[in-house]
């Protein structure tokens, strides 16, 4: 949820961008907030601490200290924030792969 929300900020950024003609046309671009690469640090950060949230769930489950609905609802929050990063990982690949298929 919380990945969603960072690509979420993101979109909006970028579209405001566009509009506003802060993307080419040799105008620059006003940051409002962090960079791209710093959302996608906490985008993964945030994966890394759902994971590890869902094994100390699992763990607890084991030792008989926690709810089995707590131990599902965390390995679905880690399994969502694990499916976001990939599909960002493999939208990044796509628009690499573009750029250098175009003509120079």
């Amino acid at each position: 949820m919380v990945s969603s929300l960072i690509a979420a900020k993101a979109y909006a950024t970028a579209q405001s961008a566009a509009k506003s003609g802060g993307l080419g046309g040799g105008m620059p671009l006003t940051q409002d907030g962090p960079g791209f690469g710093a959302l996608v640090q906490n985008a993964i950060n945030d994966t890394i601490n759902s994971s590890r949230n869902a094994e100390r769930q699992i763990k607890a489950q084991v030792q008989g200290k926690a709810d089995l609905v707590d131990v599902v609802t965390a390995i679905s929050s880690a399994e969502t924030s694990l499916e976001t990063i990939m599909s960002v990982r493999d939208q990044a690949i796509s628009a690499y792969q573009e750029i250098m298929r175009m003509p120079i």
